[in-house]
């Protein structure tokens, strides 16, 4: 099992910034595909940015390319989303998953193994 709990979320004004982070715990190591996913309200989850296992690969959804970056310190056991120039439409929950394989672009929720609680991010105009 594992464990996935994310932090950093808040209340921002359009073009201002926010670091998410997403700590995992339990039969954790580095083997894992990590991914960032969001829900707005009245909307389905959606895709944001994975990165691979060793961190050299990384996908965004084109909605978020050029604001957002994925990382992730396998030491520490932590996967960071770095949101910049944030528009009101990514106002969400944002929500940390973790997936056993390689595919970086599995936006599919239900292969994914791992889900946190979520954290919301707001975005004023």
């Amino acid at each position: 099992q594992v464990q996935l709990v994310e932090s950093g979320g808040g209340l921002v004004q359009a073009g201002g910034s926010l670091r998410l982070s997403c700590a995992a715990s339990g039969r954790t190591g580095s083997r894992y595909t990590m991914g960032w996913f969001r829900q707005a309200p009245g909307k389905a989850r959606e895709l944001v940015a994975t990165i691979s296992s060793s961190g050299g690969r990384t996908n965004y959804a084109d909605s978020v390319k050029g604001r957002f970056t994925i990382s992730r310190d396998n030491a520490k056991n932590t996967v960071d989303l770095q949101m910049n120039s944030l528009k009101p439409e990514d106002t969400a929950v944002y929500y940390c998953a973790a997936r056993l394989g390689s595919d970086i672009t599995v936006a599919t929720m239900s292969f994914w193994n791992y889900w946190g609680q979520g954290t919301q991010v707001t975005v004023s105009s």
